[in-house]
């Protein structure tokens, strides 16, 4: 890896993420706070207001916080709660085959639940639904071997026919799975999901273009010193103030110039170092808008940022081919894009979640903007050594002849495979864009059917193991609210519900589940570390005194005890 190269996509796309949520923040944060509620953000709003006010609402959010570190120690550091349950049924079940339900039943996934509630947790479950008990099993009956085998073969998911192993675990011999919803899932579902993601988003954009328009004549009349209705200036609160358009506008022009003049970046001459420049900004704008609504509505540990870049490779490979550019030479560039696109749509999340934290706490936009282009930057020089750090083999893969950690067996790195192929595949117009088209028209119906189609299309790409247990925390905020409707409690204004006591006790599961796993990652981080962990497992010992079904519902249990807290909680 190119440690500058690397420096160079990491600024470039993470300052884009910043810069074009500038604009959309008044657009997405402040116009739908009763639309998109930002869990994170919305999680750390109401610690800093919790922490502030003391008394029991400090007491409430850190006892989640406690509950959340004590469930995450017990699940990953020490491996008594199984992570990831799952029950899967057979390829020869001729009723329901390769059908699998499955849950990573963590304290971060059921706050999230809880905060963006049954809804919009419900529609997300929906797509994940329709992908692993409906299209899953469909194939799976429909859908030779051998024929999934070639296609994970030709999406980079398998080395060869002949050879085992890949996603669903492939057998040569006898040319079976042992994993058939996984295989199927890789070979197919992805594809549909990418194309579903896609659609979900342009559609999205085309509705949120009203409100995007109006934010941004404000912020060109602010400039003018006019406001919207045209009156002379007046007094811009301090939690209203942005950065100028002015700097979104100039800064992207900078962008694109960096991109085109830096001799790091791919391309043969000038025109087309600049017009990659000016598929980031183009695709930036689509993708930073989409990526913060999908955080907006599901959280930013569920955003496919993956099936994002999917859409990017796709449609710059198409752009390079309308120009006549085709062939192994072109697949760097196509690379380039992608690989910004990935860091702004990332980055944009986490910026907007950011700011929904300033906007219930009461911050200046203007400085929070300022701290974030400084963060992009900082962090993008930790980027590449980490990079550098994780890339390293270790001893036992220098004496196999290994060079890179990365795309090994130790950090495989399916995404970048898949993204690799896409591109090769599309330069040398051979994909199969059938798959892409099904999601495209999945989305088109939902939205047909009245349902917001990002949503569903998140579902439909992300595994069912992200979505139930996001599901389980919204169905427990949906049981809370018709309890308390029975009861003819008093409804609470959004403002006080932000701070009632589940709400309090889901985003203390947030930030306890995320301190653990920062905290476990750093240990994981060196091979003393993986030692420590790995002498601390006590999964075997289980598996091997209550069977492996034994040890998945002594997992559904604990969340289950979690989740009777929480509702325990809530109703009080």
């Amino acid at each position: 890896f190119n440690y500058l190269t690397i420096l160079v996509l990491a600024i470039v796309g993470g300052l884009l993420g910043t810069l074009l949520m500038v604009p959309l923040r008044k657009a997405l944060i402040v116009n739908e706070h009763g639309n998109l509620p930002y869990p994170e953000g919305t999680a750390c709003g109401d610690v800093l207001i919790a922490g502030e006010k003391g008394g029991d609402f400090a007491k409430t959010a850190f006892w989640g916080l406690g509950v959340a570190f004590l469930y995450a120690s017990l699940q990953k550091l020490l491996h008594i709660i199984s992570e990831v349950p799952y029950y899967t049924t057979a390829k020869a079940n001729k009723y329901f085959p390769s059908a699998r339900i499955s849950g990573e039943i963590t304290p971060e996934y059921l706050g999230v639940g809880y905060i963006i509630g049954p809804r919009i947790s419900g529609v997300l479950v929906a797509g994940g639904v329709l992908s692993w008990l409906v299209l899953i099993p469909l194939l799976a009956t429909l859908v030779q071997n051998d024929v999934i085998a070639t296609q994970l073969v030709k999406l980079g998911y398998l080395a060869d026919i002949t050879k085992a192993g890949g996603q669903g675990n492939w057998n040569p011999e006898t040319h079976t799975f042992s994993n058939y919803s996984a295989a199927i899932y890789y070979a197919f579902i992805r594809q549909i999901g990418a194309g579903a993601v896609a659609a979900g988003g342009i559609i999205t954009l085309i509705k949120t273009l009203p409100t995007i328009g109006k934010s941004i004549k404000s912020s060109v009349r602010s400039i003018k010193g006019k406001s919207v209705a045209g009156t002379d200036e007046v007094a811009v609160p301090r939690t209203e103030k942005d950065l100028s358009i002015k700097v979104v506008g100039l800064g992207s022009l900078l962008l694109v110039l960096i991109i085109t003049l830096l001799p790091g970046i791919p391309g043969e001459s000038y025109f087309q170092k600049g017009l990659i420049g000016l598929l980031v900004v183009v695709f930036g704008a689509l993708f930073v808008t989409v990526s913060s609504r999908i955080v907006g509505l599901v959280g930013s540990s569920n955003n496919p940022i993956s099936g994002m870049t999917i859409a990017t490779v796709m449609g710059t490979s198409l752009i390079f081919i309308g120009v006549g550019w085709s062939g192994q030479a072109f697949e760097p560039l196509v690379l380039v894009v992608g690989g910004m696109i990935c860091i702004a749509a990332a980055n944009a999340g986490a910026t907007s979640q950011d700011l929904k934290s300033g906007y219930i706490v009461g911050a200046t936009p203007r400085n929070q903007q300022i701290a974030l282009f400084v963060g992009a930057i900082v962090s993008s020089i930790v980027i590449g050594l980490t990079v550098k750090f994780l890339d390293r083999p270790t001893a036992d893969m220098a004496a196999r002849g290994i060079e890179h950690a990365i795309g090994s067996d130790k950090y495989p790195a399916p995404q970048a495979t898949l993204m690799a192929t896409l591109i090769k595949g599309i330069l040398s117009q051979n994909l199969d864009w059938q798959y892409v088209f099904v999601g495209v028209f999945v989305a088109i119906v939902m939205e047909l059917c009245g349902i917001k189609s990002l949503s569903f299309a998140v579902g439909a790409y992300l595994p069912l193991s992200t979505t139930l247990p996001i599901f389980v925390g919204g169905a427990i905020k949906g049981l809370v609210d018709s309890r308390k409707a029975k009861q003819q409690q008093a409804l609470a204004t959004p403002e006080e519900e932000e701070l009632g006591k589940g709400n309090l006790f889901a985003t203390g599961l947030v930030a306890g589940g995320a301190i653990a796993g920062v905290l476990i990652a750093f240990l994981s981080g060196t091979d003393a570390g993986e030692r420590f962990l790995a002498g601390i497992n006590m999964e075997h010992g289980l598996v091997a005194a209550l069977s492996d079904d034994g040890y998945k519902i002594l997992g559904v249990i604990f969340f289950a005890a979690m989740c009777l807290i929480l509702y325990r909680v809530a109703m009080k």
